[in-house]
């Protein structure tokens, strides 16, 4: 058993195909400390800078005490819900304007758990191809079907609809509305026409744009006006609030019906009250000061070709993508290659993850090194 475990690794050793963890010194808001350099980081989902911000941090236990602990000790449904888990999913479901909200101990455990509890047996799911993998995994681990349709392809979408909703009960529509790979953003006004004209439900994952667009920074919903068409949004505190952790708003009758059937949500012990303590307070304090700061890192992206703060550099092959990352690294910046099956073959990227602080003069000689063929697609 082990020897063909361990040929699968050789293999993927000889494609330039092999992940490893790698053992950094420390963070610090938009640096990290690695193989001796201090090095701007453009692999981090830290888009706001609040995690590894050292005085943040004093103020926030500064204010708390010794008032949270450090452990539940339990799931939701057990004894692993206090005042802190109410007083966040209330905060949320106010400023979505939206019934009710629900939290996860992650995004991965909130789309499993929404995909499979929501799509049960004579239900199906049309969903965007490069939705991330625990859209595709709750959508596997379900009872009912799914189509995949082709990347922001509405026309494929469209037709999609006419060919098979008719032939299931419920059906809900899920995309990305940041796309965590390739940076673009699903074309929302057209799926909500879609959704309305074919009776769907719809669930927008904004895991890469919760903090970053809209006025509230509640994401690209909120930017286009549409929380309200919007059956479940889903965001999450690991990226932009520096925190742990997920969310879903929604109306009361679909987040009551995740609470008794979402397996991710009744199985997991809940995250530590000191950590939901930590997310609504940032969400409270910090949130309504970084909108010009968001703005800001959204024009520098704007500048290098993407409409949002990820930047692809498609380079090919996966050798030559890990090759270009070595050249960064001695030039003072860490990126990390992005190879199949995270994108397809022959698509092995550098994922660019701009954060609020990054100035753009600090970007000129990663520019020269890639050269003038930043392709976003």
């Amino acid at each position: 058993m082990y020897e063909d475990y361990q040929k699968i690794l050789e293999e993927l050793k000889n494609h330039s195909h092999f992940r490893s963890l790698r053992d950094f010194t420390d963070k610090d808001e938009k640096f990290i400390y690695y193989r001796g350099k201090k090095l701007l980081n453009l692999s981090s989902n830290n888009y706001l800078n609040f995690a590894d911000n050292s005085s943040l941090t004093r103020e926030f236990l500064d204010y708390v005490g010794d008032k949270y602990s450090f452990g539940s000790a339990s799931a939701r449904l057990l004894t692993g819900t206090l005042p802190v888990y109410n007083e966040l999913e209330n905060l949320l479901a106010n400023l979505y304007g939206k019934e009710s909200a629900l939290l996860y101990n992650s995004g991965y455990h909130a789309n499993v758990g929404i995909s499979s509890a929501l799509n049960k047996k004579g239900d199906v799911i049309f969903s965007d191809k490069l939705n991330h993998a625990s859209i595709i995994d709750g959508m596997q681990l379900s009872q009912g079907k799914f189509f995949r349709f082709p990347h922001n392809d509405i026309e494929a979408l469209e037709k999609l609809l006419i060919r098979e909703r008719e032939n299931y009960n419920e059906a809900f529509i899920v995309t990305e509305s940041v796309f965590s790979m390739d940076g673009d953003i699903a074309d929302l006004v057209k799926i909500v026409e879609l959704k309305k004209k074919y009776n769907c439900g719809l669930i927008i994952d904004e895991a890469h744009a919760f903090g970053v667009f809209g006025q509230k920074g509640l994401g690209v919903a909120e930017e286009l006006n549409l929380i309200n068409d919007i059956d479940l949004i889903v965001g999450t505190f690991g990226k932009a609030v520096g925190s742990m952790g997920a969310f879903v708003v929604g109306s009361k009758v679909l987040i009551d019906y995740l609470i008794n059937k979402s397996r991710s949500f009744i199985f997991s012990t809940a995250l530590p009250p000191i950590n939901i303590a930590f997310s609504k307070w940032i969400i409270e304090t910090q949130f309504p000061k970084t909108l010009q700061k968001r703005r800001r890192m959204l024009e520098i992206a704007k500048n290098m070709g993407s409409s949002s703060h990820i930047i692809p550099v498609i380079v090919g092959e996966n050798k030559d993508t890990v090759d270009l990352c070595e050249v960064l690294f001695h030039n003072g910046y860490f990126t990390l290659p992005i190879r199949p099956p995270t994108v397809p073959v022959g698509t092995s990227r550098i994922r660019l993850s701009l954060t609020c602080q990054i100035e753009e003069g600090e970007l000129d000689v990663l520019k020269e090194k890639i050269g003038e063929s930043i392709l976003v697609k």
